[in-house]
């Protein structure tokens, strides 16, 4: 058996993609009642005005158990390869850490091609991509293209990298108001950069100079141009630990959060804590002499109410944010408390005049990605990262959007659904989109980064930025998302990409999207998945005529090889709880041995 199987995937691998019949691709809004759905994507009949009465007729039906349809876009030696990764994910010693050392690098290369890298990478450059790109997008599936190569950083590097930002003022970042420093410590985790025993962590990246920030720009640039190639809407994945120095992030990240601390601080004192974030507001009268009597220099009433034409008597959160876009004119406004002195001192004291120089570089990289990606008809996708540098990176997000998004979405900022704080984003955002009159545009997700922020969270002392449980955080994710999709009902401005594995979430979403009269052919709410994972999902809903794509990596084998260690341990505990995947792949082949359809191949 093990000599089949392995003689089956090297000749899966060896074989490039053919089609077997000239039948024209299938578009994501055909009906498609063979696909086990009835009505089409909501059905002609079932189709409801834009402004937001669910349709009464033709019930959709996206059948997430037939198999047939689900696999209509593989061979059966494509399945044989996902049961055997599956199964090989599912064992707790780590077959890539052992692999190299036992079979030596050039037979390694090629088991991780006929194996993890088979299945969870698209190839090693933009050209290879094409084929499983364009099949893909023949059954409906679109792509988010990521290349996938990450940097590392070394023992010696990390320590002085840690060394250099975590001074006493960013202890103080993460800890709960009233605990200082000596009673919690905050500091780069030791495996966030990625080495074999951070696995299960997402990448970050780590660079001494702004020359390897330009050499990730070109990178990113030729994602773009390779997804506006293969197709006419497809998405590519950026993150800014590869555009901008972590450690400016991080201070950046240091500034925000201490202003917005301030800000619910100040929020507790006028009775106001407790409150949804944008419910909180501060009556400026009461701000001002409260201010006044700590030392603060500032005329706030007077700074809010010269810029509205309007009597102004309160403030939210979003107005207070703004405070920070107009920071060099107003730096005696910008104070905060510093609990060991006993006294108000300059929020920007070091944010000093290189910090504000990387931030230009930073933004000044996105805007030149931003250009292409919008020239060549790809959306960015910004992937959310750790929590201490997250802030920064949301802020930079949004002022990109502020710019890009005016017309179209082409910016999508990421929510982690597994922060406590999810929900407060999300409606801040929304809040600030409606205000500036651009479109909101996000990914949710679960969240990549969990066993991280807990082990740093506990070994530090500051409170845990995680939901306590799975349950919680599936609360979170349906709360964050039904917010969402009522803002896209109410005003067809917002945007949002269902990143989800979960069958329960995406059925949700289906059925909301009924109720609300959300059109698939709207293209407002898109669903997103792994490549090599979940296609039980993502083919019936591509097919069913709902915007659904892949997240799919690429690159040369042997600097994947974090990316695909994760895949393989977060697949590890995924198949130990949820055995569906397997069983129906293990359907699909017994239905084509049964039928003689073994020897499939798929035609598009």
């Amino acid at each position: 058996l093990c000599l089949f199987t392995l003689h089956a995937l090297r000749l899966l691998s060896s074989r490039r993609l053919r089609s077997t019949s000239a039948s024209p691709a299938t578009t994501r809004t055909e009906r498609r009642d063979d696909a086990g759905i009835r009505g089409g994507a909501w059905g002609a009949a079932g189709r409801t005005e834009s402004h937001g009465h669910p349709g009464t007729t033709n019930e959709i039906s996206v059948d997430f158990e037939q198999t047939q349809e689900a696999y209509k876009s593989k061979d059966s030696l494509e399945l044989l390869r996902s049961l055997v990764v599956f199964k090989l994910c599912s064992y707790d010693f780590l077959i890539m850490d052992l692999g190299k050392k036992v079979l030596g690098q050039k037979v390694f290369d090629q088991f991780m091609k006929m194996t993890f890298y088979g299945q969870f990478v698209a190839g090693e450059d933009h050209r290879s991509i094409k084929p499983l790109i364009q099949k893909n997008q023949a059954f409906g599936v679109g792509s988010v293209l990521d290349y996938s190569v990450e940097e590392d950083i070394s023992e010696e590097k990390e320590t002085e990298y840690e060394s250099s930002c975590c001074t006493a003022e960013h202890a103080n970042l993460f800890l709960p108001p009233g605990v200082s420093h000596r009673e919690g410590k905050h500091k780069v985790h030791k495996q966030s950069g990625d080495r074999g025993g951070g696995a299960t962590e997402a990448r970050t990246y780590f660079h001494s100079d702004e020359a390897k920030c330009d050499r990730h720009m070109e990178t990113f640039i030729k994602c773009i141009k390779a997804s506006g190639g293969a197709s006419a809407d497809g998405f590519a994945a950026i993150k800014l630990t590869a555009l901008g120095r972590p450690q400016f992030l991080l201070q950046f990240s240091e500034v925000l959060l201490k202003w917005q601390r301030f800000f619910t601080f100040l929020s507790a004192q006028q009775g106001k804590d407790g409150m949804e974030a944008l419910d909180q507001r501060l009556e400026l009268a009461q701000l001002q002499e409260f201010l006044t009597k700590l030392g603060a220099k500032g005329d706030f009433h007077g700074w809010f109410t010269g810029k509205s034409e309007e009597s102004v008597e309160c403030i939210d959160m979003l107005d207070w944010n703004s405070l920070i876009d107009d920071r060099t004119k107003i730096s005696d406004l910008l104070v905060v408390p510093n609990i060991e002195l006993g006294e108000l001192e300059p929020l920007l004291k070091q944010f000093t005049v290189e910090e504000e120089d990387q931030m230009k570089r930073v933004l000044q990289r996105v805007d030149v990605l931003a250009k292409l990606a919008q020239e060549n008809g790809v959306r960015l996708m910004v992937d959310a990262e750790q929590t201490y540098f997250q802030p920064a990176i949301s802020r930079l997000t949004l002022e990109m959007q502020r710019v890009y998004n005016r017309e179209t979405p082409v910016i999508f900022n990421t929510y982690q659904c597994y922060l406590k704080e999810a929900y407060s984003s999300v409606t801040m955002d929304v809040e600030l989109s409606r205000r500036e009159g651009w479109h909101f545009a996000a990914k949710l997700v679960r969240g990549a980064y969990m066993y991280q922020e807990r082990d740093r969270a506990k070994e530090f002392g500051y409170e845990d930025p995680i939901n306590p449980n799975y349950e919680t955080t599936n609360w979170m994710y349906h709360r964050c998302l039904d917010y969402v999709l009522d803002e896209i009902a109410l005003n067809r401005k917002a945007n949002v990409m269902v990143a989800s594995h979960n069958e329960d979430t995406v059925k949700h979403t289906l059925m909301r999207m009924k109720e609300l009269g959300l059109s698939p052919t709207e293209n407002k709410v898109f669903f997103g998945q792994l490549l090599g994972m979940c296609d039980q999902i993502s083919f019936p809903l591509g097919q069913a005529g709902f915007p659904v794509y892949k997240y799919v990596p690429y690159g040369p084998v042997n600097e994947v090889m974090p990316y695909l260690s994760r895949r393989a341990q977060e697949n590890r505990g995924f198949m130990k709880g949820v055995q569906k995947e397997r069983e129906l792949l293990w359907k699909e082949l017994k239905r084509r041995l049964a039928s003689g359809d073994l020897l499939y191949r798929p035609a598009y």
